[in-house]
């Protein structure tokens, strides 16, 4: 009986379990916020190609290298 409550005490005060899973969510957490941001700076990036482009009117430089290229 003393060698069950021993191993019980033991189990009650490792800590090693619950660090792992705190450290487990705080990785979560940062990979959640970093996808955010970079679909966020994505988007800005984009809407920022699209007003460049609608103030060329479509005057760009092509792929071709002569002007009158498309968005």
């Amino acid at each position: 009986m003393k060698r069950l409550i021993d191993v019980a005490r033991r189990f009650h005060d490792d800590e090693n379990g619950a660090a792992m899973v705190e450290y487990s969510i705080l990785i979560g957490i940062v990979a959640a916020a970093s996808i955010v941001a970079i679909i966020a700076i994505g988007g800005w990036v984009g809407s920022q190609f699209t007003g460049l482009c609608a103030n060329l009117s479509g005057k760009g430089v092509s792929s071709t290298g002569g002007a009158g290229g498309t968005c």
